[in-house]
């Protein structure tokens, strides 16, 4: 069996990464550099992960879609947008990046034909997310019939999405449990030496650490 998985080198992705291994799937990692402002550091955590799952360079998919930026409207590609840090609110953040989720699901699906992949990994997460409209559960339900409905007849793609409904300290937990070295993880919004410990992925992420009684291995910074 294989799976695309969408690996961005985040604490999220890569618990989804170990999870599709444990369920028996050949993992077949995709990366996207889209602009972002953590673009090399997540890129970096990416090649780590990869190399500590042993999974040749070869196999990796690396893909590089700037468009995002030209696009905008989101504080993660234009730099003239500041990254939150005065904690989490009600509504879209202005970090969303418009159907990122539903553009990279795309790609992977026309990966996943060339590969023969019965199955798409994603670690979007619902319930305790920053409130992205494309981590919900109803639009991946969508994009799976998308994609089985414009693909060949013999391919037969499921979208898992076994985070969805977890809360940041059961990620945590699952990631412990499924052997997720999570000092190889990135999740800052901000920065690429030291993570900034005040952005919304940040908050999530050391919320989720404390909640699980466990100490995040990463540099923040001071």
């Amino acid at each position: 069996m294989k799976a695309v998985v969408i690996l961005s080198g985040g604490m999220d992705s890569t618990t989804a990464a170990f999870i599709a291994k444990q369920e028996g799937y050949e993992i077949i990692p995709l990366h996207f550099n889209y602009g972002q402002r953590t673009e090399k550091r997540e890129l970096k955590a990416f090649n780590d992960i990869c190399d500590y799952l042993k999974i040749e360079k070869s196999k990796r998919y690396i893909i590089d879609i700037p468009f995002f930026k030209q696009i905008g409207a989101s504080a993660l590609v234009d730099e003239s947008l500041e990254v939150p840090t005065d904690g989490l609110k009600p509504g879209i953040p202005i970090t969303y990046v418009p159907f990122r989720n539903g553009i990279f699901l795309s790609i992977s699906a026309a990966v996943a034909e060339k590969e023969g992949a019965e199955a798409i990994y994603i670690g979007v997460v619902e319930e305790d997310s920053s409130g992205y409209p494309d981590c919900r559960e109803e639009f991946i339900n969508y994009m799976q019939k998308a994609i089985n409905a414009g693909t060949k007849p013999e391919t037969k793609v499921e979208i898992k999405t076994p985070l969805i409904h977890l809360k940041k300290e059961d990620i945590v937990k699952k990631a412990a449990e499924v052997g997720v070295p999570l000092e190889l993880t990135w999740s800052c919004y901000k920065n690429e030496d030291e993570a900034c410990g005040v952005c919304d992925s940040c908050r999530l992420r050391l919320k989720g650490f404390e909640k699980a009684g466990m100490k995040d291995k990463i540099p923040y910074k001071e």
